[in-house]
Order: C-alpha cells, then structure tokens, then sequence
C-alpha cells in the first residue's frame, strides 16, 4: 500500500477508448493520501462527442474516488479544456468532490505550489492552427500504434511499453514544443510568487528544477499511466503505474530542490 500526503492525477480521458482506467483503478486501490488534486481532462467529452467508450473500470474509477471523497480524503477538481464544462460549477462540490479553477498546495516542506491544468499556455506553445492540428492528428496515429504494439507485446509475454512516449522523446519539435510549455508555467508560478507548479495537459510527465522554480507535470493515462505523488516528508516523486506497479527511480526532489539521494 502507497501512504501519501498528496496525490495529483490528470489528463485520464474517461470515456476515451485509449482510457487506461484499469492501470489508474489499481494505482486507487492500493493508495492512501489525505489529498488528491485532479487537474483536469479527467472525463474527455470531446472524446464522447464523436463516440462514448465507457467501461466496467471507468464506472469503478469515478466510484472509488467518490469513496474516498466520502471517508474524508480532500478531492479537489481542477477541470481541463476536455472537461472545460465543469468550469462553470467552479465553487460547487458534487459528491464531496470540490470544483475549483486554480489551486494552491503547500507540501510539508513548505514549499508553494500552484496547481491548474496548463491549457492556458497553448498560445505560447502552439506554432498556429496548422501545427496544432497536425499534432493533433499524429498524436491519434500515436496512440494507434501505442495501442496496438502493447497487445502484441502482452500475446508475448512481455509488459506494458509507452511506444507513444518513445517516439515523442525522440522528435526534436515535440522537444520544443515541451520546452515552451515547460518555461510558460515556469514564468507562471514565478510570477505569483509560487515555489513551484504542477499541471499536466501535455502528456509528459516530468520533475525539474529550473530558474529556482519546481516545476511538475504529473502526466497522463493514456499512455504515460504515471501519477505525482507528495511522499510523506513533503518530497514529490513521479509513480509509473502500469502491470508492474514501479516507481520511477531518481525523481524526488529534496527541500533544498535538489534531486534526493
């Protein structure tokens, strides 16, 4: 079992047929946190505007945050552009479960973070309605082939592999891209006086210390499956939650900012 202070999930896409709902159920089940923060994309109603695929886990996911909502854990949900709806009840609770624009965390190391989905940033990461849909689109043909290379790897015995993230990491434009993203929020958290930010949005998930600011994007589940965890002495490490259960080694971050020996 996981004991946490604080977890932060996003970018789940319930309802999204490439929704890894089975691997983030387990990840649920087998943790225990006093907060957890959803920071939007958690239901893809974009995704369901073209075709609904809901199944048995996803049902489970929703009931076992409510759950947990209902025993006393703090859920708080941060709605992103795919679930852009659920701003509108921003103040209002459902289910125990409180909706919020923006959030605000300290660790118990004291450090500020600012929490919120990242959509905000696209102006600054985009190169124009050209580009953007053609990432888009070559995300989708990602996601085709991520989907279909674990079946064929699961028929061989092997484990789960995010093909998706292997080639991003090697596209130098899906690099930059990230980078401009990255610095966005950085300026962002710098600029309220934050010590750090965590968001998601761009399924990539990453713990860096940069211009003295924490910067932390807790991922995705749809090819990623990997949440940001604040252990219970106030570190943040990023857990990679897929048929192993493995954390990613060398990423918690020390008070002083540093990586944790």
């Amino acid at each position: 079992m996981l004991h946490c202070r604080t977890i932060f999930l996003s970018d789940v896409h319930l309802g999204c047929k490439d929704c890894r709902a089975d691997y983030l159920l387990s990840f649920l089940q087998q943790s225990q946190a006093d907060t957890i923060y959803l920071l939007g994309d958690i239901i893809d109603l974009w995704a369901m505007r073209k075709q609904v695929h809901w199944h048995l886990n996803q049902n489970k996911v929703v009931r076992c945050l409510l759950d947990k909502a209902e025993q006393g854990v703090e859920v708080v949900y941060i709605p992103g552009n795919h679930d852009e709806a659920m701003r509108l009840y921003a103040g209002k609770s459902f289910g125990n479960i409180r909706i919020a624009l923006r959030g605000c965390h300290t660790t118990a190391q004291g450090k500020k973070l600012l929490l919120l989905h990242g959509d905000e940033f696209d102006k600054e990461v985009n190169f124009g309605r050209t580009h953007a849909w053609l990432g888009d689109n070559l995300y989708d043909l990602l996601l085709f082939l991520n989907r279909w290379y674990n079946r064929l790897r699961r028929l061989t015995g092997g484990s789960y592999f995010s093909l998706a993230a292997y080639i991003k990491s090697k596209v130098p434009g899906a690099q930059k891209a990230i980078a401009r993203y990255r610095a966005a929020a950085i300026a962002k958290a710098k600029r309220g006086g934050f010590d750090g930010v965590v968001c998601g949005h761009i399924h990539h998930p990453e713990i860096r210390l940069e211009q003295g600011i924490i910067y932390c994007n807790d991922g995705d589940w749809i090819d990623s499956c990997t949440a940001l965890v604040e252990q219970l002495d106030g570190s943040l490490a990023l857990y990679h939650w897929t048929e192993q259960a493995e954390k990613i080694a060398a990423l918690p971050l020390s008070a002083s900012g540093k990586k944790a020996a």
